[in-house]
């Protein structure tokens, strides 16, 4: 076809047979390099992975931990002259009041205590030598009570226990106890000099008042201890556990046999004497566990206003449980006074004793009815209750409102007894804002220089493992500035448990 077509068309097809074929070895060496870039990457992201790839850390990598003082001589035999020739460094401390403790490589402690004792098993020794010394001690003070009473004596001071009693909720406890005691003793005679089954009732109601009272007394004296190793977050339950066993008491001791007394009224009904010294002595019973009820009405009333709550909210959700117990018994005792004068004044007028053993069993409703609710009340409060929504709102808006806070998760604030608060949340935190605040604390220009003098993957890690680890100490530091904050503006805040997620 070419050799009979014209000159013209032959030159047109020879130039785009060039030029097609000009275009298919460019193509072929566009795809022969792009294979040789892949296989080069290729080989330099597996060189890159096999420099880099996740180490297996044994037990030679624990010797980089950091050890304090107090560890370093306990576990391994060494005194505070022997830490001073080791490596000091400064670390961010875990407790508020201080900023920085001084720690050690745990590996230059080891080698300082073979250095010490020679060898692993003389070190094994000296260790068990102490347990045992140690063990002797704890087995010599629990016989020596001399001893237990000075240790008793250092961990409860006396004063801090006076001043508990002399205001709040030891103030109300003892004047309850006083009162309740008195009144149990003269109802005591009026039922033995009338023989009158309310008279009964309401002695037997006194004298439970007046044991679970001594009893609070008792979980209130506790609850100020310090907390201790075994039990790190204090003793503030123990009037929550104490105001449970007095619930449980009045139910048992008082509703008990009120209505045991009230019920063999009924089956043997018996006559009753006069009635006037009984009806002067709940007289008596009436002001005495009025004046009380009004103790203890407005240390509620006050400690309800300090927490923002209404009285009722402040009853019901036993924030003071101790001021609870008294508060309830001596409305329980008012209203029992009452309903006894009532039928035994009703006995009085027709002569029919049934009305003095209905009034017992009143009695004992009452007091059952008391002890149901401190029984519940006091539960929940031992499960760990959370506190108001809008006070758990308010804590989580303000580290929402953290530039370093992305978001908040799993929110757990717990009411621990004497208001006091435990907060714990999920914190994702925003790296950017973390990394920012390290580097601001950086020269800029000498990172930029250690940048490019990076050559090799082993110096690219070096410089990631450093500066990474930097990071992290940020991040820890955030971490406190956060809880630190909390419980500056909020008080009753005493533990934060911020989880970074």
């Amino acid at each position: 076809y070419l050799s009979r077509a014209p000159a013209s068309y032959v030159s047109h097809y020879d130039s785009l047979f060039k030029a097609s074929w000009m275009a298919a070895l460019l193509q072929g060496a566009c795809v022969v390099t792009k294979r040789c870039f892949c296989k080069a990457s290729f080989r330099l992201f597996h060189f890159l992975r096999a420099v880099l790839k996740k180490r297996e850390y044994g037990t030679k990598y624990t010797q980089n931990n950091f050890i304090t003082a107090v560890r370093a001589m306990n576990e391994f035999c060494l005194k505070l002259g022997d830490l001073e020739q080791l490596r000091k460094i400064r670390r961010r401390s875990p407790h508020d009041d201080t900023e920085a403790f001084t720690v050690f490589l745990r590996s230059d402690v080891e080698a300082k205590a073979l250095d010490v004792w020679g060898s692993q098993e003389a070190l094994a020794r000296e260790r068990n030598l102490r347990k045992e010394v140690e063990r002797e001690y704890q087995e010599s003070m629990s016989f020596s009570p001399h001893l237990m009473h000075d240790l008793h004596s250092d961990v409860f001071p006396r004063s801090r226990k006076r001043v508990t009693f002399l205001q709040g909720p030891g103030k109300v406890v003892m004047v309850a106890i006083c009162i309740n005691g008195l009144n149990f003793f003269f109802k005591l005679l009026a039922w033995v000099y009338t023989g009158s089954a309310c008279m009964f009732s309401e002695a037997i109601h006194s004298l439970a008042d007046t044991c679970n009272q001594a009893l609070l007394a008792l979980g209130i004296s506790q609850s100020v201890r310090n907390p201790d190793a075994i039990h790190p977050y204090g003793f503030s339950n123990m009037r929550y556990i104490a105001s449970l066993i007095s619930g449980v008491g009045i139910f048992m001791m008082g509703a008990g046999l009120s209505w045991y007394h009230g019920i063999m009224g009924l089956l043997h009904p018996q006559p009753i004497e006069s009635l006037l010294w009984a009806y002067c002595i709940l007289a008596g019973s009436l002001v005495s566990e009025g004046a009380t009820l009004l103790v203890a009405i407005n240390e509620i009333k006050k400690s309800s206003r300090k927490q923002g709550l209404s009285f009722y909210e402040y009853v019901m959700q036993s924030r003071d449980p101790s001021t609870n117990v008294v508060l309830l018994e001596d409305a329980a005792a008012v209203v029992g006074v009452v309903l006894a004068a009532g039928c035994m004044g009703l006995t009085s007028l027709t002569g029919n004793p049934y009305y003095d053993s209905l009034g017992s069993l009143c009695v004992g409703t009452l007091l059952g009815t008391v002890s149901a609710f401190l029984i519940y009340t006091n539960t929940e409060a031992l499960l760990g209750r959370s506190i108001q929504a809008e006070h758990v709102q308010k804590l989580t808006e303000f580290l929402e409102n953290d530039p370093a806070v992305r978001a908040i998760h799993d929110v757990k604030a717990t009411d621990m007894g004497l208001s006091k608060v435990r907060f714990k949340a999920e914190v994702d935190f925003d790296g950017r804002v973390v990394t920012r605040s390290y580097l601001e604390k950086q020269d800029i220009e000498q990172i930029l220089n250690d940048i490019q003098q990076v050559k090799t993957p082993e110096e690219l890690e070096n410089f990631m493992l450093k500066h990474g680890e930097n990071i992290i100490d940020t991040l820890g530091a955030e971490v406190d500035r956060l809880e630190k904050e909390l419980k500056q503006r909020n008080p009753e805040v005493r533990h934060v448990d911020l989880e970074i997620l």
